[in-house]
């Protein structure tokens, strides 16, 4: 059976729009609004209207035209959270290309293979990371970097005026004329899965037009609303779930470089904020803050429906479940009605979802089963693993449904609780981390024969990896020169949340049918 795919731009929810089309009517409807307020934490602050937003935005596609970016183009955005990222995002996408929005904390490896795989011709980024852009892509044609760290002095990094990000700039009237297409690429995110090497989940206008408009009606998001957004920008969650969807009803983006306990109250009364999404980690670490008397939220945004912790902040917590491929949330609770505390909620109107037992067959009320969901790609999914059509093809079962590889409990009154995720896949501290990207770079390390990555539970962030290894026989190698070698390879080619919190050496490893290593034992011995 055909996977469901959006080919034809004349006969679809978008049809003739873009990015560009969302960006230019808010700039005109809600021109003197507040869109963008950046809360750095050191310095003054700075804020946009959504008139002054729409023009900085042409103004940098407009730089990116001249320095010979052209539409389909791929340019790397290498930033933690700063009201660049944003610029940046949505400017490659108004001049027609594409940003690669690349996680922050990422090392020279993994950044090698993500200009590579991508064929990034260009990246923008921040000083304290230019030289490792550098040296990691230098085949790019040319690099901007931002004149601070988030608001941090950047001191001696500072980039010269040639290279500074505020040079890509130009006059909007010089932009070529071009169709507004909503299935043309808009933008790619890298993402875990359980193969070695993270899979490039490229979206459409459509989809991220998509994401804007249904997760606003997800979220019951107003242009009244101020959207608190502390999540990293380079995530589905901040990309989608907030920038979009304040983008779609013209409400206000307040962005932070990064979650801060000690200043969320703060930032929150001060902005008078009302909406926020929230992962466990920000919960248990705002626990030890002292809720104000009164506050202005509405909303956070979750996991899970209403944790215990609602009563506490006072807050009512919509949970939801979604992936960088489902562009928005797949399943939802309600902003208008009581939720099952503590589920996904329910299956949201827009999508099809199955869950399937261990049998193959329809999970009855009370089964646990793998969740499958069917959309249109390009639209409501992703349209495809760019560069790997092998891995696109192989996303889909045979009816078309993709296949998430996580597990939720179907309730006999039709919410949805989280059951597993796939075996090899790890939530660290809301990053997913796949177990063989861990296992290819220990392999790396001469000496082993085999090893293997499980998760280990944590109080702060929920999972962490441990790296079971077997060395080969006849090695020389101490335990603890090996152990020594394991975490010196993964702090240089992993990115901190990725690096095994334990290295044990073993001298056996328990099997399963066809020798395959058996994790559940694994994971047995840590629990």
């Amino acid at each position: 059976m055909p996977l469901p795919q959006l080919t034809n731009r004349h006969v679809q929810p978008f049809a003739g729009q873009d990015i560009r089309t969302l960006i230019d009517l808010m700039a005109t409807r809600r021109a003197d609004h507040a869109a963008l307020i950046w809360e750095p934490f050191e310095g003054d602050g700075t804020s946009w209207s959504y008139a002054a937003f729409a023009e900085k935005i042409r103004r940098l596609a407009a730089g990116l035209h001249a320095r010979g970016v052209t539409p389909g183009d791929r340019v790397i955005v290498h930033l933690d959270n700063c009201p660049e990222a944003i610029f940046a995002w949505f400017g490659c996408a108004y001049v027609g290309a594409v940003a690669v929005t690349t996680n922050a904390r990422s090392m020279p490896d993994e950044m090698a293979y993500f200009a590579s795989h991508s064929g990034a011709v260009a990246a923008i980024t921040q000083p304290r990371f230019a030289a490792m852009v550098k040296e990691a892509a230098p085949k790019l044609a040319w690099i901007a970097v931002t004149q601070t760290d988030n608001g941090e002095d950047a001191g001696a990094n500072k980039p010269t005026a040639k290279e500074s990000f505020d040079a890509i700039d130009a006059d909007p009237a010089t932009l070529p004329e071009r169709p507004h297409d909503p299935m043309a690429p808009f933008g790619i995110q890298y993402t875990s899965g359980t193969t070695s090497r993270p899979k490039a989940v490229l979206w459409t206008h459509a989809n991220a037009l998509w994401g804007a408009k249904v997760g606003a009606d997800h979220e019951d998001l107003q242009p009244s609303d101020v959207h608190l957004i502390t999540m990293p920008l380079f995530h589905t969650n901040a990309q989608s779930y907030s920038v979009l969807t304040s983008l779609w009803v013209g409400a206000t983006m307040v962005v932070q470089p990064r979650f801060s306990a000690s200043r969320f109250w703060p930032v929150s009364l001060k902005h008078k904020c009302t909406w926020a999404s929230m992962v466990p980690f920000c919960l248990r670490a705002l626990v030890t803050q002292p809720v104000p008397d009164q506050h202005y939220y509405r909303f956070w945004g979750n996991g899970v429906c209403e944790p215990v912790t609602d009563a506490h902040f006072r807050v009512k917590t919509i949970g939801w479940w979604g992936m960088t491929e489902t562009i928005t949330h797949g399943t939802v609770g309600s902003a208008f009605h009581p939720d099952m505390p503590m589920s996904m909620g329910r299956v949201a109107s827009e999508y099809e979802i199955r869950i399937v037992n261990d049998d193959g067959k329809d999970a009855q009320p009370g089964e646990t089963g793998d969740l499958l969901i069917k959309g249109q790609r390009g639209l409501s999914l992703f349209a495809e693993y760019y560069n790997n059509a092998e891995a696109t093809e192989s996303a889909y079962d045979a009816d078309g449904y993709f296949i998430t590889g996580d597990r939720v409990t179907l309730m006999p009154d039709g919410y949805l609780v989280f059951a597993d995720r796939s075996k090899d896949m790890l939530k660290v501290g809301g990053e997913n981390v796949a177990a063989s990207e861990i296992e290819r770079v220990v392999m790396t390390v001469p000496g082993i024969a085999e090893a293997a990555v499980v998760a280990k539970k944590d109080p702060m962030y929920d999972e962490v990896p441990v790296v079971f290894v077997l060395p080969m026989p006849g090695s020389t190698a101490s335990p603890e020169a090996m152990r020594e070698s394991i975490a010196k390879v993964c702090a240089a080619q992993l990115a901190n949340f990725k690096q095994p919190r334990e290295i044990r050496i073993v001298d056996s490893l328990p099997r399963s049918t066809l020798e395959k290593i058996a994790k559940a034992e694994l994971r047995k011995l840590l629990d």
